[in-house]
């Protein structure tokens, strides 16, 4: 059965009734922290030992870490390959179409396209299902996350291929070094507009004004060193009780002067050319005097100081734990012990080789520690995650095989916390992201442990019941022409019981207990499989039942 032929789920089914009571599931298990909830993290986790041999529960749960979702096929290929093998075959896999290439193919590029967003979400969903090497495409999103650019906060023309240009320099860059980053962004068309450095000037003697001090302050507090001194393991320095701030007032102001005269490459606006290419200084508008920040010193301004600037920031001994915590909580945990944080910021600071910010080693140092393999971490109460909203989407639609043939993409925003899912990449109105990584849910069982769950800041009841409603639609008719392929799950749609199975170790990694995997059979069983719509009905029941559960939902 191709995806065109795949029958709409009937509406009068009795599946309906049983979404019906999937929000208050879904809130009990945010609330009742049965992800993120729990005891203090442990500083003493042992070394890494993997299985001798890997199950496909083991398997699809490494790729709810490394992928956009796994498949069947990709479980087999991790057996197969075990970890580490897949991981260097990823490592080893080149990027197929870049954002900007496949804007261009495709036509964004018309004239008629100057002021239009079209074309962007289409080009970041299409890569994010369909393409071969997701764990580019995760490491790529967990960065966006991280070095946070939103297409509406972006004041240029062109917009999709200003923002897609940005996306491609961190998926370019994803398996690089963090230093090679950072000079990318910071040459970046996008990230300059987004963070108001672009034309930045220098100091006024004559009309008071100070150049923009937003992007030296942001790339110090959110990008990579924090407000707090910290150490090796995540932990944040005092002195008499009170942490010590990793940089003052002086620090911002005598690195915004750094950061001034980065110019758009030309003038011509007529294509969407100059967003690609790097910024260029203009020396007109360029602070030259000497400034200082972070105990360093520069004068003579250009793209020397820039260098020195981020030189600074790099070797600073705060940013591998900050850069770690914050790759670790998008990949697999929340709250990683510091144990695990100081074991993958030494990864950062020296790969073995004496190289600093080498992403492969921090990548591989994150996804096989013991807090991320070993099956005993399933069982602490404070392991694990809320799966972000975008990545619930993204497992459904590699599991259903979706495609769209025209490359339309019609999932378009989904930002909406009343309609869809809370979250959109490449949408955030702010440098702050979706969510904090230090939020705590208030007065909950989540904060009365000292635990933080970013994902639930975009969690609540409407977004709980938006999120059901609107999978709902997608399981039964997908977006546009982007439908799913159900045909390996209706083979199994006659028997409850291999079904439930086959989308619980896929789609769950085998987690869901045997509470929601019989609750699911029976509603999966009061649809017959000889009734009209019979077979596909009960393969949407399943799917629904499985993406509304709390175990699906909390990534552990």
């Amino acid at each position: 059965m191709s995806a065109d032929d795949a029958a709409p789920i009937a509406a009068a089914t009795p599946w309906q009734a049983g979404a019906a009571a999937v929000p208050a599931l879904l809130l009990a298990a945010c609330g009742g922290g049965s992800g993120d909830g729990g005891g203090t993290p442990t500083a003493s986790a042992p070394v890494t030992v993997l299985p001798a041999a890997i199950t496909a529960t083991q398997a699809s749960r490494f790729l709810a870490q490394a992928t956009m979702g796994g498949t069947r096929a990709m479980i087999d290929s991790v057996i197969s390959r075990r970890y580490e093998g897949w991981i260097d075959d990823q490592f080893a896999m080149p990027r197929a179409t870049s954002h900007w290439d496949w804007l261009v193919a495709n036509g964004y590029n018309a004239s008629a396209n100057i002021n239009s967003e079209a074309g962007f979400d289409a080009s970041l969903w299409r890569q994010m299902i369909v393409e071969p090497d997701q764990l580019r495409q995760r490491v790529g999103m967990a960065l966006l996350d991280l070095l946070v650019v939103g297409i509406g906060g972006v004041n240029l023309s062109w917009r999709p291929f200003a923002v897609g240009a940005y996306v491609d320099l961190l998926l370019d860059n994803a398996f690089g070094n963090y230093r090679t980053i950072l000079d990318a962004i910071t040459t970046n068309a996008a990230m300059a507009s987004f963070l108001t450095f672009l034309g930045n000037r220098k100091a006024n003697a004559k009309t008071g004004a100070q150049p923009d001090e937003n992007y030296a302050r942001e790339l110090m507090q959110l990008f990579t060193l924090g407000l707090y001194q910290l150490n090796m393991d995540g932990s944040v320095r005092t002195a008499n009780g009170v942490p010590l701030e990793t940089y003052g007032p002086a620090d911002v102001s005598g690195l915004a002067r750094v950061f001034t005269g980065l110019s758009l490459a030309t003038s011509d606006n007529s294509t969407p050319d100059r967003l690609r290419k790097p910024l260029v200084m203009n020396s007109a508008i360029n602070e030259t005097g000497a400034t200082s920040f972070l105990g360093a010193t520069v004068s003579g301004g250009g793209m020397a100081a820039i260098k020195t600037a981020l030189d600074t920031i790099f070797a600073h001994p705060n940013l591998p734990p900050f850069v770690s915590r914050q790759l670790i909580q998008r990949l697999v945990t929340s709250n990683p012990s510091p144990a695990y944080v100081g074991r993958v910021a030494a990864a950062f600071a020296d790969n073995g080789a004496g190289v600093r910010g080498d992403m492969k080693a921090v990548i591989k140092a994150i996804l096989l520690d013991s807090e991320a393999r070993s099956d005993t971490a399933l069982t602490s109460a404070s392991a694990g995650k809320l799966r972000e909203p975008v990545m619930r989407l993204t497992a459904w639609a590699r599991l259903a095989k979706v495609n769209s043939p025209s490359n339309a993409w019609a999932f378009g925003d989904t930002s909406s916390q009343s309609t869809r899912l809370a979250q959109s990449m490449g949408r955030s109105q702010t440098v702050f992201n979706f969510f904090r990584p230090a939020y705590t849910p208030p007065a909950s069982a989540i904060g009365s442990a000292g635990l933080v769950a970013p994902e639930f800041q975009i969690t609540n009841e409407q977004s709980v019941v938006a999120y059901v409603n609107y999978m709902q639609g997608l399981i039964a008719n997908g977006a546009g022409d982007a439908k799913p392929d159900y045909a390996d799950l209706i083979a199994k749609a006659g028997d409850s019981a291999a079904l439930v199975d086959e989308i619980n170790t896929v789609l769950a990694a085998g987690q869901l207990g045997t509470a929601t995997v019989s609750a699911i059979r029976a509603a999966v069983d009061s649809v017959a499989a000889t009734a009209t719509d019979g077979p596909i009905n009960r393969v949407g029941i399943a799917l629904l039942l499985t993406l509304a559960s709390p175990e699906f939902l909390t990534l552990r």
